[in-house]
């Protein structure tokens, strides 16, 4: 299918997203100092509502774009150790094709955290790539339950939906999309083009 190939690049930046936002691992037997102090600013470090505030009023898309790595980061901390190097594991797998390991670790880390969005998200993301559409749908779906304002679900739904030809739901999608994230100017550009293809299929 050819629908609106341009959602393809914007889909895969923001479903893998994910990749960039888990906390850092030691490796190799390095040691890492912890700091429980605030940031050098003085400034805590901002939570999601204030950061979707921001992402919201935002119209300079670079801006935006940082304020959607800082949500992503913070929608990918787990609280636990455990499940943050399943993820890990996750990502290497799935870098490496191993998609069944990559699945088995992401229903590990949901068995241990069933309200973390972050192992919801990426286990959506996998079924996409690989093709596995009803089951992404179902992940995304768990996903905008625990966190509606998920912006890079509801752009992976979008997609979905698109593939499968229900062009006027994913509309809707890329719309709510848009009241998240504004600024998004390639959803800007898909939904301008997915609107006059709807109207003129109507007329």
């Amino acid at each position: 299918m050819r629908r609106f190939r341009i959602c393809a690049p914007l889909i895969t930046l923001l479903l893998l997203a994910a990749s960039h936002g888990l906390p850092a691992l030691a490796q190799d037997g390095a040691s890492e100092t912890v700091s429980l102090d605030s940031p050098a600013t003085g400034q805590a470090p901002k939570g999601v509502d204030a950061l979707l505030t921001e992402l919201k009023r935002e119209r300079d898309p670079e801006a935006a774009n940082r304020l959607t790595e800082d949500l992503m980061e913070t929608w990918n901390d787990s609280d636990s150790a455990t499940v943050d190097l399943l993820m890990q594991w996750a990502l290497t797998a799935a870098a490496e094709k191993r998609n069944a390991a990559a699945l088995d670790f992401l229903d590990q880390a949901i068995v241990l955290k069933p309200d973390f969005v972050g192992a919801w998200n990426q286990r959506a993301t996998l079924h996409y790539t690989m093709g596995n559409y009803k089951k992404a749908v179902s992940d995304i779906n768990r996903v905008l339950a625990l966190e509606p304002r998920h912006f890079g679900a509801l752009a992976g739904l979008a997609a979905i939906l698109s593939e499968r030809g229900s062009e006027e739901m994913a509309l809707k999608a890329w719309e709510r999309y848009l009241e998240i994230y504004p600024a998004d100017r390639q959803a800007q550009e898909i939904v301008t083009k997915l609107s006059e293809k709807l109207a003129g299929s109507r007329t």
